[in-house]
Order: structure tokens, then sequence, then C-alpha cells
């Protein structure tokens, strides 16, 4: 395992960390259950982007070979790419919606 790829990883997750202990202490004044499931999933789009750049480079510190024999050990993890852009998403989904609503919009 390389070690600044362990660092790199720590640092992240340390910062999805902070990032849970934030985003818990601040309050949230929605009425509406809508409300409240959107800006669940701008939080965990937000706060699972921390873990998942923590996982990529997890996975790069796990692979032992250098150069263009990397890639091919990095083959099986192809499906990984999808994670980050799954949680971007949803954190992008979520912070539209919810910005969208309006007090009006409740029924």
């Amino acid at each position: 395992m390389r070690i600044f790829e362990l660092v790199v990883a720590g640092l992240f997750v340390l910062g999805g960390v902070r990032a849970i202990w934030y985003w818990s202490r601040r309050p949230f004044e929605g009425t509406d259950v809508v409300d409240h499931l959107l800006y669940a999933l701008y939080l965990t789009g937000r706060i699972g982007l921390w873990f998942a750049f923590a996982g990529l480079f997890l996975i790069y510190a796990s692979i032992e070979v250098q150069g263009r024999a990397a890639l091919d050990d990095l083959e099986e993890f192809r499906w990984y790419l999808l994670v980050p852009l799954v949680l971007a998403a949803m954190q992008l989904l979520g912070g539209w919606f919810l910005g969208r609503r309006s007090p009006a919009d409740e029924t």
C-alpha cells in the first residue's frame, strides 16, 4: 500500500466525519415532508462524496503495480466511478428542487 494515497484517503474520511458533525448540528426548518426528504437527499450526496473520494484513493492504494499495468488492475473497479457521479447528482438534484420549492407549494 502506498502512504500518500492512504494519507489522502484519511484526510477525505476526516472531511466526511467533519461534514457529518457540521451538518447534523444545523437546524432545518422545513415544514413539509418533501422538504425534509430533499434536504436528506442533498446531505447524503454532499457528505457521501467525501467518503466516495476516500474510497477512490483506497482502491488505488490497494493496487501494487504502476504504469499501464495499473489500468488492467483498476479495470475491475470501473463500476466505482458511478458512486461519486450518483452522489454528485443527488446533491445537485436535492439542492435544485429544494431551492425551487416555495411555501406556496405546500398543500
